[in-house]
């Protein structure tokens, strides 16, 4: 492992490195990756603002200063999400203008209480409509570990800044995959907790019908255990806390599928690192239970439905509500924003009723298992381009993107905590990524699991995070 934000505010506690150094060290590393197009925007002044702060803290408030688990440690926030004051969010559309908020959101208030220095803003595509993060406005993302492929979407900027060691951490959002599909791409760790552990206040803007949350990506799972504690918890609704569970037994039923249909084919190597994952856990006393894609089969198709409609019809009525010339949005923008006004109420009803059965679905699933053990992606990231938004066939769209993760959408639909990480790589020297799924607040079970994952060192960062050697 080359260095992760728990490293990085380890050498800024210990006085090797100031807060101020690590952002100049992250401004430069974004200055000479910027062709990955992993930036949509930077605040230098803002950046260093925050940097100084946190080392004027250091001085005169040691104690406060090291009870912050990440301070001084640069990021970025998502341009889509939670606002962070003064960073102009645009949701990747033309259809605003860059000028920053002038309050944070909730979760943005406890980045910034955990010691983080946000900086600037990540790609992602317009209105988060993508698993690829190439708006028309630009800047196209591209995949730190491969520049010809896709970092993906919709948190793509996010993973390829923290992959390419620009920052070692960075906020994320995921409705249908975003955190997850990117950190699989690049080679890192995305965690979509459970619904209702992450605020999503004041104006759940983002929280499309229960079916988004906000964290991050990150480099390890430490990195994920540590940012989940800090930010969780005490979300003001609109969904009770979930009930953290502690871990009460070593020895797991662990759910297997590898299989992923005969409409979305998951390729061999893809299936071999979630079998070579399930060898390893079954070797540490584990019991793998084998699971059929037939236990799976409406749930993942009610999920891609879901998706569908509920991001069609919030669309609709953000462009309504908030007045924006919809012509000015990408052909694909548009014909979402059409579709949400053809979906009748009744039509929206039945969707939202399966919506609420694929919970109780998946649920009956952990009635026989403790974890679910599963493919991430089904293919390795797509070339630049594979998910074009030139055109108004949202059904072609949606299409492709239930071809490369099958399986993104039921931890968002269900509201069920899952994580991906990287366990080995192909022949291209790409990620292989495995994703575990686990009930609601079941957290620190899943990391623990993961972490156990991780300790294989099957996968290595190629490149090294700003500020550390």
């Amino acid at each position: 492992m080359q260095g992760d934000a728990t490293e990085l505010t380890a050498a800024i506690r210990h006085g090797s490195l100031s807060a101020a150094e690590a952002m100049q060290a992250a401004i430069a590393m974004a200055a000479r990756q910027e062709p990955l197009g992993a930036i949509a925007y930077l605040d230098r002044a803002m950046g260093f603002a925050s940097a100084h702060d946190r080392d004027r803290e250091r001085r005169i408030a040691p104690d406060r200063f090291s009870a912050r688990p990440f301070a001084g440690v640069p990021t970025l926030a998502k341009d889509l999400g939670g606002p962070f004051r003064g960073l102009p969010v645009t949701a990747g559309s033309r259809l605003f203008e860059r000028k920053g908020g002038d309050a944070d959101s909730d979760l943005a208030s406890r980045f910034r209480d955990a010691g983080f220095c946000p900086f600037g803003l990540t790609t992602s595509p317009e209105f988060g409509l993508s698993l690829t993060s190439e708006p028309a406005i630009g800047p196209v993302c591209r995949n730190p570990l491969d520049p010809a492929r896709t970092a993906g979407g919709s948190s793509g900027g996010a993973a390829a800044a923290v992959a390419a060691g620009i920052v070692a951490i960075a906020h994320a959002t995921d409705a249908g995959g975003s955190i997850r599909v990117p950190a699989a791409c690049c080679g890192l760790v995305g965690l979509k907790p459970t619904r209702g552990a992450i605020p999503g206040g004041p104006s759940f803007s983002n929280h499309l019908g229960g079916i988004a949350s906000e964290l991050a990506v990150c480099r390890s799972v430490r990195d994920t255990a540590l940012i989940f504690s800090r930010l969780s918890g005490n979300s003001r609704g609109p969904v009770p806390d979930p009930s953290p569970v502690d871990i009460v037994s070593d020895r797991l039923r662990i759910g297997l599928l590898t299989d992923t249909g005969p409409s979305y084919p998951t390729e061999g190597t893809r299936l071999a690192a979630v079998e070579d994952a399930a060898r390893i856990l079954e070797s540490d006393g584990h019991v793998i239970l084998p699971l059929a894609w037939a236990d799976f089969e409406w749930s993942v198709a009610a999920s891609s439905r879901a998706f569908a409609d509920i991001v069609s019809v919030n669309l609709s009525a953000l462009i309504e509500t908030a007045g924006l010339e919809e012509s000015r949005a990408e052909p694909l923008t548009q014909a979402f924003a059409a579709r949400g006004r053809a979906l009748s109420a009744i039509m929206l009803w039945n969707t939202l009723n399966d919506a609420v059965l694929v919970s109780h679905v998946v649920w009956a699933l952990f009635d026989k298992v403790d974890c679910i053990l599963m493919p991430m992606l089904a293919s390795a990231p797509l070339a630049i381009g594979s998910f074009p938004s030139d055109h108004a066939d949202t059904d072609l769209h949606l299409e492709r993107m239930a071809a490369f993760a099958p399986l993104a959408c039921l931890a968002n639909i269900s509201g069920f905590p899952a994580l991906t990480l990287p366990f080995g790589q192909d022949e291209h020297a790409m990620p292989l990524p495995v994703q575990l799924m686990m009930p609601m607040g079941h957290e620190r079970r899943l990391l623990s699991l993961a972490a156990r994952l991780e300790a294989e060192a099957r996968w290595q960062h190629r490149f090294p995070v700003a500020g550390l050697p």
